[in-house]
């Protein structure tokens, strides 16, 4: 075997215990020390080279890039997350057919539409979709995120928030969480434009809040606008802060018709 392999694979190991105690910083040093040797490696994307090794090489690397993927959710770093999702992904559909499938490719690719859909990047998560198989769409992780989009973008946002409980694997939480604030966002911005007050019983039931405090909190750290007095939320000074444009009509209608003369100078 070869010698910069077998390290690699002891790094790894060394990796996966320190992640198992939960000791992440040190996985980040690990981490960064596996993807140089990793470059050492001529049968991994974008070279793809036929190696001796190059069936153990493309697996380990694999291996490497979903534990990355997974650090990144446990530490909340969404930007390390893209870019090891991105480092991963050629491993899904490259190489698929040389190395033996991962139990933890759909989990990943599930996390992948989550964070798409917390990050309101509905395009893409289409897309995403649509490079799937067919039969990943009835695997629990890819299901659960289908369904969670329709629900968002059907206003359907009990359902949103209550599939927090129903997670198809425990790295799911984190998501879950900016999503269901995501939500609470949403509904709180459309709350202090279709109303100037709400009695503290309807704003708890409209932010699906289980309590008084937990409202209390989430509008002294979110929106610290609102205003609480006599068991009534006021929404006054929110509205005050909400700049009110001027539409430049007058310049609207001017352009308009010289794009009308342009036409017609065309035809």
């Amino acid at each position: 075997m070869d010698p910069k392999f077998t390290e690699a694979s002891q790094v790894f190991d060394r990796f996966k215990a320190a992640f198992s105690r939960k000791d992440f910083d040190t996985c980040r040093k690990l981490l960064f020390q596996l993807k140089v040797s990793l470059t050492a490696f001529k049968s991994l994307p974008p070279l793809l080279e036929e190696t001796p090794n190059a069936i153990h090489e493309l697996t380990l690397a694999r291996d490497i890039y979903e534990h990355a993927v997974f650090l990144s959710v446990k530490t909340e770093d969404q930007e390390s997350f893209e870019r090891d999702f991105s480092q991963l992904k050629p491993y899904y559909t490259d190489v698929s057919d040389r190395i033996p499938p991962s139990s933890q490719m759909n989990p990943i690719l599930g996390l992948n539409l989550l964070r798409l859909l917390v990050q309101n990047r509905i395009a893409e998560f289409h897309t995403e979709l649509e490079l799937l198989p067919s039969d990943a769409f009835k695997n629990p992780c890819i299901k659960h995120a289908v369904e969670l989009e329709q629900s968002f973008m059907e206003g359907a946002y009990n359902r949103v928030l209550n599939a927090r409980q129903t997670v198809p694997h425990e790295t799911y939480s984190y998501f879950m969480d900016l999503l269901a604030k995501t939500v609470r966002d949403e509904i709180a911005g459309c709350s202090e434009k279709a109303y100037d007050s709400l009695s503290v019983k309807d704003a708890q039931k409209m932010l699906m809040f289980s309590s008084d405090k937990e409202l209390e909190q989430y509008i002294r750290e979110e929106r610290p606008e609102w205003e609480i007095k006599s068991g009534t939320v006021f929404f006054f000074k929110a509205k005050e802060s909400i700049p009110c444009k001027e539409i430049p009509s007058l310049q609207l209608i001017n352009q308009t018709l010289s794009y009308a003369r342009e036409l017609e100078r065309i035809v």
